[in-house]
């Protein structure tokens, strides 16, 4: 509201684009554009919009599937930008009435975690390409294929409430966001395909996105998409 009063011309220009102009082109849910929401926000840590977002998507989303879009975002995010994140979501989730903690939804222990993620691997992204990239890769710097296999996939993947479709999409959009990931964005447009979500899905994501994350990191994202 401090905006609305005070740039009034931007308010409109911004409101008009990102909650009218935008939504003529998508088809996709009204659940799944607020993943896509949470998830630039968390990038980006924009924590006052994050925190208004959070609020809303309690409309469409239960508390477990907004803790799980944070959750999967933290092995590619990193820490240092998602830790203050789970004390806004919490004290939003608190204030809505949710009882906390919620409920585990973890369904691997330290002797199968890193199994399970390797399995989750290579469904995503074929099983012969995961093992060339373990055979391709120094013995030095095997320690990050079994990070990317235990923790990554295997700690975060693995877990209930979000499906193998949500998790992709929520990676695309990170990578997008973040920008200067165009090897691993390939990647995950490929795994996206392979777990289901087609084209037009990752074209309506990049169309949400847009507002958030500017025309460069659209259009690099969009140059990717079309390689397929």
């Amino acid at each position: 509201m401090k905006l609305k009063k005070n740039d009034p011309d931007f308010f409109e220009i911004f409101h008009s684009f990102n909650n009218e102009e935008i939504l003529e082109y998508v088809s996709i849910s009204k659940r799944t554009r607020f993943i896509i929401t949470l998830t630039t926000l968390i990038t980006n840590t924009s924590k006052e919009k994050y925190a208004i977002a959070v609020r809303d998507a309690l409309e469409v989303l239960s508390p477990i599937e907004i803790k799980e879009v944070l959750y999967q975002s933290v092995a590619y995010v990193g820490l240092g930008k998602t830790f203050e994140l789970f004390e806004i979501t919490n004290n939003v989730l608190a204030e809505n009435g949710v009882e906390l903690p919620l409920d585990s939804i973890s369904t691997v222990n330290k002797g199968n975690r890193h199994e399970k993620g390797l399995e989750i691997q290579k469904r995503y992204f074929g099983a012969e390409n995961i093992q060339a990239m373990i055979d391709n890769t120094p013995e030095s710097q095997q320690r990050f294929n079994d990070f990317l296999a235990g923790y990554c996939f295997g700690d975060f993947y693995t877990r209930d409430a979000l499906t193998d479709q949500d998790r992709e999409l929520i990676t695309f959009c990170i990578l997008a966001t973040l920008g200067g990931c165009e090897n691993q964005l390939r990647a995950h447009v490929q795994a996206n395909f392979n777990v289901g979500n087609d084209k037009e899905i990752l074209i309506d994501a990049l169309t949400i996105l847009l507002p958030y994350i500017g025309f460069p990191r659209t259009l690099n994202a969009l140059g990717i998409i079309n390689e397929y």
